[in-house]
C-alpha cells in the first residue's frame, strides 16, 4: 500500500482527490492503472477494526464513528449531522443498497410538489457504467425482479441474499395481494459465493462499520486496490481549507490543506472534488477570491443550491408474531415508483432495513405500547425504510454562516409523495396480518430530519448551460478548466433510490472522460469497469 504521511511543501501530481468515498474511491480504483500520479486527500483515518464494531452503544449512543461536527439548519439552531469521516467515507457504515436509477429517471417528471428536471445525459450514457460499478461492489441481486428495474446489458453476477423466515413469510404474504417485491440489490463480499466456503451469516450492517468487511464499501473494493499501485498515494488526516486558482481565474493551482500542524500547498494538472454534496460547496464558497467572488465556480450563483436528501423515514411495525431475523434487509418495493391505483403521480420506494438500536426504538415508541419492555418490543419488530423524492428548489441551499460554519437552509417539499407512500405500507401490512389470522401492526415512525444527510446531493448540479448550472456534462466545472466533482453535488434531480450506486457509476465516466483527456490509456485486463465496457460502445 502507497501511503505518503510526509508530503513536502508544494508537492505535484497528475490528479488530487479531494475524498474517498462512493465517488472519489471509485474514481481513484479506475485511474490506479493508467499510471498517473495520483494523491487522494482524506480528512478522516483508517476506520479501525475492532470489536466496538458491532456494539450498538459504541455505534449509536457514544457516536464512536460519527463525525465530530456541528452544522446550523435554516433557523441558524446547530445539529450534528449523521456523516463519517473515513477512508471508504460514508460508505463504511452504509446498507450498501445499490440500485440503478430508472430510465424515466432522468427525464422530466411530473410530482405531486412540482417538477423533477431533466438530466443532461441519458439512462444509456450511465448503463455500462452502473454493470461496471455492480462488478466492482459485488452486487448480489435478480435483474428483472424489480418491477421498474431498468435495462440492464447483464444479470447481476452474484445471486440475491436468501431471505430469513419470517421475512420470506412477509414477502410471499405481499406477494400474494398481487404486488412485486423484489431482492434489494446490496453489495456484499459474501466468502460463499464461490460455494467454497460456509454460508456467511449477516447481522449488524446498517449504521455499524463491518471488521469482518464483507460490506462492500469504497475503502475495500476501491481504495485498497488502488493504493496498491505505486502511483497512487494517500494523505489520511488532511482537510483541505481551500482552492487557490492562477491569476486568471480559470484554472486551479494549489489545494490549501491543514495535517496536524503542518500547512500543506498541493498542486496537480487535474483537481477533483468529493467531499460530498455538503462538504465540497461549501469549500468552494471558501474558495472565493477576486476572480470568483461568490466562490469558485460560481459564476452562476448556483454553488450550494438545489440541496435535496430524499424524504426518508423509518417505519417499524410492531407485529404479533415474533421476527427473530438477524438479517432482514433483503427485499423491497418499487409498485409505486411511478404511480398508485388512486395516483397518477410518483410515490417511491419501500425498502426492509437493519433492525435499529435500541435508543432509536425508544424515542420512536415515546409512551405508546406501555405493556411491552423494550427487549420484547426488538423482538417484534419487522424495519421498513421509506424514500420519497424531493424536488431541486434554488432556497434549499448550503451557506457559509459569518464564522465560517456550515448552514443546511432545507425546506422539504413534494412532501404528498412521502405521506402516501406511507399509507400504502400501512394498508399492506394491515392486510397480510389480517390474512394470517393477526391483529395489524403497531406503527411506530418517522421522517428523518435536517441531521439526515445521508443521501446528500444536487448542491454542484450538471447542466450544458453555464447560467443555471455548476458542472457541464462531464462533471467539470464551467468556470475552472482543471476541476471536477464526482459525489452526489452533480444530481440535477434526485429520483427516489439511494445515490450510492449512480455516484460510483458517475465516477466511472468521469474516469474515463479523465483518461481521454490526458491521452493515457488502461489495460482492459487491469482494470474491471474497461472490461465491462467492451463491445457496449460497438
Amino acid at each position: 500500500m502507497s501511503q505518503e504521511q510526509n508530503v513536502p511543501d508544494g508537492s505535484s501530481y497528475d490528479i488530487i482527490i479531494i475524498g474517498t468515498g462512493a465517488g472519489g474511491g471509485t474514481l481513484a480504483h479506475a485511474l490506479a492503472p493508467s499510471g498517473l500520479r495520483i494523491l487522494l486527500v482524506e480528512r478522516g483515518e483508517f476506520l479501525p477494526r475492532e470489536r466496538e464494531n458491532w456494539d450498538a452503544e459504541a455505534v449509536f449512543d457514544q457516536r464512536r464513528y460519527l463525525a465530530r461536527e456541528t452544522w446550523y439548519d435554516k433557523d441558524d439552531q446547530p445539529f450534528s449531522p449523521y456523516t463519517h469521516y473515513w477512508v471508504g467515507g460514508n460508505t463504511k457504515v452504509y446498507g450498501a443498497a445499490l440500485l440503478r436509477m430508472r430510465e424515466h429517471d432522468f427525464g422530466e417528471v411530473q410530482h405531486f410538489g412540482g417538477v423533477s428536471p431533466a438530466w443532461p445525459i441519458s439512462y444509456a450514457d450511465l448503463e455500462p457504467y452502473y454493470t461496471a460499478a455492480e462488478r466492482i461492489y459485488r452486487v448480489h441481486g435478480t435483474r428483472g425482479a424489480d418491477p421498474h428495474d431498468p435495462p440492464a446489458s447483464e444479470a447481476y453476477r452474484w445471486r440475491a441474499v436468501e431471505h430469513e423466515p419470517r421475512i420470506r413469510e412477509l414477502f410471499d404474504g405481499i406477494a400474494s395481494l398481487g404486488y412485486r417485491p423484489f431482492p434489494v440489490p446490496l453489495g456484499l463480499r459474501l466468502p460463499s459465493d464461490d460455494d467454497k466456503h460456509a454460508a456467511y451469516r449477516l447481522s449488524a450492517f446498517d449504521g455499524y462499520p463491518d471488521l469482518t468487511e464483507v460490506k462492500a464499501d469504497a475503502h475495500v473494493c476501491a481504495v485498497r486496490p488502488a493504493l496498491a499501485c505505486p502511483n497512487v498515494s494517500i494523505l489520511t488526516g488532511t482537510v483541505v481549507l481551500r482552492l487557490v486558482t492562477d491569476t486568471t481565474g480559470d484554472c486551479v493551482r494549489e489545494v490549501i490543506a491543514q495535517r496536524g500542524s503542518a500547512t500543506l500547498r498541493l498542486r496537480a494538472h487535474i483537481v477533483v472534488l468529493s467531499c460530498g454534496a455538503i462538504n465540497s460547496a461549501a469549500l468552494l464558497l471558501r474558495s472565493g477570491n477576486a476572480t470568483h467572488p461568490r466562490g469558485l465556480a460560481n459564476s452562476s450563483g448556483m454553488v450550494g443550491r438545489n440541496y435535496m436528501t430524499h424524504q426518508n423515514g423509518l417505519f417499524i411495525a410492531v407485529t404479533q408474531d415474533r421476527n427473530p431475523s438477524k438479517f432482514q434487509k433483503t427485499f423491497g418495493m418499487t409498485d409505486f415508483y411511478r404511480s398508485a391505483d388512486d395516483s397518477p403521480l410518483p410515490l417511491g420506494t419501500i425498502q426492509l432495513m437493519g433492525k435499529p438500536d435500541r435508543g432509536t426504538l425508544e424515542w420512536l415508541r415515546g409512551d405508546r405500547l406501555p405493556g411491552m419492555s423494550i427487549e420484547q418490543l426488538q423482538e417484534h419488530t419487522i424495519d421498513f425504510f421509506l424514500t420519497a423524492e424531493d424536488l431541486p428548489d434554488p432556497e434549499n441551499r448550503i451557506e457559509l454562516r459569518a464564522d465560517g460554519g456550515i448552514r443546511v437552509r432545507y425546506t422539504p417539499n413534494n412532501t404528498e409523495a412521502y405521506d402516501r407512500l406511507h399509507a400504502k405500507l400501512v394498508g399492506i401490512l394491515g392486510e397480510v396480518e389480517r390474512r394470517a389470522g393477526r391483529r395489524p401492526p403497531e406503527i411506530l415512525s418517522s421522517r428523518l430530519g435536517v441531521s439526515g444527510v445521508s443521501h446528500q446531493n444536487g448542491t454542484l448540479r450538471l447542466g450544458v448551460d453555464p447560467r443555471t448550472s455548476v458542472l457541464d456534462v462531464n462533471c467539470k466545472a464551467h468556470d475552472v478548466d482543471n476541476l471536477y466533482v464526482v459525489d452526489g453535488s452533480f444530481f440535477p434531480s434526485s429520483s427516489a433510490v439511494n445515490p450510492s450506486l449512480t455516484i460510483m457509476a458517475n465516477a466511472l465516466r468521469v474516469a474515463d472522460h479523465l483518461l481521454d483527456r490526458m491521452r493515457v490509456s488502461v489495460p482492459a485486463s487491469a482494470q474491471e469497469h474497461r472490461v465491462a465496457l467492451q463491445g457496449v460502445r460497438a
